[in-house]
């Protein structure tokens, strides 16, 4: 995980629209950008959806929110239509943003190990600093105690 202070590295990833976004494009503004393990997962599902209600809220604080996974465009557009989502959604199917970022890491789950993005959230001020971070993120209460926590 970045540490807090660190600048963030920038990147450039298609959405689900196929348009193109760079952490860049958001100077001058607050982001708060969530790694998530999958589409259309259970509490992926819960996250997204969960941000997507709240955005005008993140919006009020001048803050876009931008969701990041390694599935593909085609992946995050069907999730984003069949959750009837309004948030941005990057594809990182490379894992360069993810592994810049340090959220791919070695899980286990019922015994086995492998390997797949920690869920992960930060703020990122207007000039690119890493204001907040948190890996331990409970997926369906990440956007209420995000909205809290920002200021």
């Amino acid at each position: 995980m970045l540490e807090v202070g660190s600048k963030a590295p920038d990147f450039t990833l298609q959405d689900q629209d196929g348009n193109l976004h760079s952490l860049s494009d958001y100077k001058g503004q607050k982001v708060l950008l969530y790694f998530y393990p999958k589409d259309n997962t259970a509490g992926c599902t819960k996250q997204a959806c969960a941000y997507s209600q709240l955005k005008s809220e993140f919006l009020e604080k001048g803050i876009q929110i931008i969701g990041l996974s390694k599935d593909s465009v085609k992946s995050h557009k069907n999730f984003e239509q069949k959750q009837n989502l309004d948030i941005t959604l990057l594809s990182d199917e490379n894992l360069d943003v993810i592994s810049s970022y340090d959220v791919w890491h070695e899980k286990k789950m019922c015994g086995k190990t492998y390997m797949g993005v920690v869920r992960t959230t930060y703020v990122i001020d207007e000039n690119g600093i890493i204001i907040f971070s948190n890996d331990k993120v409970k997926a369906a209460q990440d956007a209420q105690k995000m909205l809290e926590t920002v200021k």
